[in-house]
């Protein structure tokens, strides 16, 4: 298991441009959205909502919020990971429902005021962002399984993409863009610090 793992790890990279004419099967979607949805997060709050873009008018649109980035407009499939924020309100009805269910019975009133001290003194936009960030990374891999490729876009015009696509800012950042389908292109050889140049033990 070890070695299959590492070996979809070593497999995945960031395709720049993919076949058009090759969509991606509904049970490989779900399986790659499956991944994000069971991936871990702060206070197990879920931070995450997922929206899929396939539509070419759309994908085309959006490779123009993209900077013109080609994997956006040739991907099979957009996948936007939506990193929730008024939904992580202490009051809000997601925040306490996750949070209850975490810590439940007479667990619930100390998780709660220890959520609202975290709540005020953390920059909640951001934090979201870095939690979606998370599904973001089990979805890529969960791609390479299933023989798909994929490429994450963090470079885009948050304004823009969001009118395009109806996101309202008070509920939602876009945390990133990510482009599944069969890539187009030859892959490079994987390039990578050895990890002599990247831990420290102490």
């Amino acid at each position: 298991m070890k070695a299959e793992l590492l070996d979809l790890f070593r497999r995945r990279y960031a395709c720049h441009l993919f076949h058009t004419d090759r969509p991606i099967m509904a049970a490989d979607m779900e399986f790659i959205l499956e991944a994000g949805r069971l991936s871990p997060s702060s206070f197990g709050l879920e931070h995450w909502r997922f929206l899929v873009v396939t539509g070419t008018a759309d994908k085309q649109a959006m490779q123009a919020a993209c900077f013109n980035q080609t994997q956006v407009g040739t991907a099979a499939a957009l996948v936007l990971v939506l990193a929730r924020i008024a939904d992580l309100d202490p009051d809000a009805g997601h925040a306490r429902r996750l949070i209850e269910r975490e810590y439940p019975g007479a667990q619930f009133a100390a998780a709660m005021d220890n959520y609202r001290g975290f709540h005020a003194v953390t920059d909640v936009r951001a934090w979201s962002v870095t939690q979606c960030h998370i599904a973001a990374a089990n979805m890529m891999t969960a791609a390479t399984a299933v023989g798909l490729d994929s490429c994450a876009i963090g470079g885009f015009l948050p304004d823009e993409v969001q009118r395009l696509l109806g996101i309202d800012p008070a509920q939602y950042e876009v945390a990133l863009v990510l482009a599944f389908g069969y890539c187009a292109d030859q892959p490079g050889d994987k390039q990578r610090l050895p990890l002599s140049e990247l831990v420290e033990y102490r």
